[in-house]
C-alpha cells in the first residue's frame, strides 16, 4: 500500500523470516560461526536461545540455505509430536521410506547416518521451538546422540529455542541430556546504535535509495519501545509506515511512532522491562552517550530528545552501507572468519 509513496519495491518491515532481510550483527555472526563449527566438528547436541522476536527462527533458515550439498538437514519447526508423528516427520525430512515401527525406523537412521559419515558427508537435526519439547521427545533426543563411532558423532542435533529451554535443561531428570551439550549460543537484542542500522539496512534492501525518512528522534522512540527486538521494531515501522502514509507524511516523526505505540499497545518506556527502557551505551565519534532515564522523558522534559539521538548522529548516506556483513558474501565469509577466530581464542583462554 505505502510501497510506491516511499520508493520502495517491497515490504520492509514484514513479519515473515525472509533470510534477505537478515542484519548481521556481532551476535549473529558469533551463533553463525559457532554452529558452522559445532557442525563441520560434529559436536553433538548444540544449544541455541534467544528471547521472543530475536530472529532465531530467521537465522535457523539462513543457516540451512547456507550448508552446501555435503550437509543433509531435517528441520522441525513444531516439536509439539508424539513419538510416532517425530520419527515420521524425521524420515520425510531425510526422504526416508516410512517404518511401521519405532525399532525398524531406528535401523534405518543408523544405516543412513553411518553411510553419510563414511562417504564423508554430515546430518544435521534443527528443531525450532525446543523449548516446547514433551519430556517424551527429549528422551529419544538424548538417545538419538548416542548414534556415534569411537572418534565422532554421526548426527549433529541444534536445539533452538526461548531462554525457558535452558531452565527446562536444569531439571534432574534431564541431566544426562544436559551434559551431552558440547555448545551453548545466544541471540541478543540490537543495540541502539544497531537498532538505527537495522532499520537503514531493511529499507535500503526494499528499495529505498535514501532511507533516512525515519527521524533520529523517531528512531530513538523505536528503540526505546522495542528494546532493539527485531520483531517488535519490524511491527512499530511497518505501522509508522502505514499511519505516515495515510496522514501524506514523507517523514516518519515521533510522533508518529507514539501514535503507532499506542496503537500496538506496547505500553510506556517506564512500564516496560529494564533493558527495554533505557538506551545502550553508544560511541559517536569520540563521545560516550546514555540515554536519559525514562521517568525523565515522563516529567515532559525535553531535554532528553538530543540525549536520544545523539548515538545516532551518523552518516546514513546510501552509499555507506550499515555495518550488517550482507554485502558480498566475501564480507559475509570474512566476517563469520572473524567471528570463528573470536570463537577459538576464548576457548583458548578457557582452557588456561
Amino acid at each position: 500500500m505505502y510501497r510506491q509513496f516511499y520508493g520502495l519495491y517491497d515490504v520492509p518491515f514484514s513479519l515473515a523470516p525472509d533470510p534477505k532481510y537478515l542484519f548481521r550483527t556481532e551476535s549473529l555472526l558469533e551463533v553463525f560461526a559457532n554452529l558452522q563449527y559445532c557442525i563441520e566438528h560434529g559436536k553433538g547436541v548444540v544449544l541455541m536461545t534467544g528471547e521472543v522476536g530475536t530472529g532465531k527462527t530467521m537465522v535457523l533458515r539462513s543457516m540451512l540455505q547456507s550448508l552446501d550439498h555435503s550437509v543433509a538437514a531435517a528441520y522441525i519447526f513444531n516439536p509439539i509430536l508424539n513419538t510416532s508423528d517425530f520419527y515420521s516427520t524425521l524420515a520425510s525430512e531425510f526422504r526416508l521410506p516410512a517404518q511401521t515401527t519405532k525399532a525398524s525406523m531406528l535401523r534405518m537412521l543408523g544405516h543412513f547416518l553411518l553411510s553419510r559419515h563414511q562417504r564423508g558427508l554430515r546430518t544435521v537435526l534443527v528443531i525450532d521451538e525446543a523449548h516446547l519439547l514433551p519430556r517424551t521427545l527429549l528422551e529419544e533426543i538424548r538417545l538419538m546422540s548416542n548414534y556415534e563411532t569411537n572418534r565422532e558423532k554421526l548426527f549433529q542435533i541444534i536445539l533452538c529455542g526461548q531462554p525457558e529451554l535452558r531452565q527446562v535443561f536444569a531439571q534432574p531428570e534431564l541431566r544426562q541430556l544436559k551434559q551431552r551439550i558440547s555448545l551453548r549460543t545466544e541471540i541478543h537484542p540490537l543495540s541502539a546504535r544497531e537498532t538505527a542500522e537495522y532499520i537503514a539496512w531493511r529499507l535500503r534492501v526494499a528499495g529505498a535509495k535514501n532511507p533516512n525518512f525515519f527521524e533520529l528522534e523517531a528512531i530513538a522512540a523505536v528503540y526505546r519501545f522495542s528494546g532493539g527486538i527485531p520483531r517488535i521494531i519490524n511491527n512499530i515501522c511497518d505501522n509508522a509506515l502505514l499511519t505516515g502514509f495515510s496522514g501524506g507524511n514523507r517523514a516518519i516523526t515521533t510522533a508518529i511512532i507514539h501514535e503507532v505505540v499506542d496503537l500496538l499497545d506496547l505500553g510506556t518506556p517506564d512500564l516496560l522491562p529494564m533493558h527495554v527502557g533505557r538506551l545502550d551505551l553508544a560511541v559517536t565519534g569520540s563521545i560516550v552517550q546514555e540515554a536519559p532515564r525514562p521517568e525523565a522523558i515522563a516529567a515532559g522534559s525535553d531535554s532528553h530528545k538530543s540525549d536520544n539521538v545523539r548515538y545516532l548522529r551518523r552518516d546514513l548516506n546510501p552509499s555507506e552501507p550499515p555495518r550488517s556483513g550482507l554485502d558480498t558474501p566475501a564480507s559475509i565469509s570474512r566476517a563469520t572468519q572473524d567471528s570463528t577466530q573470536r570463537f577459538f581464542s576464548r576457548a583458548r583462554v578457557a582452557r588456561t
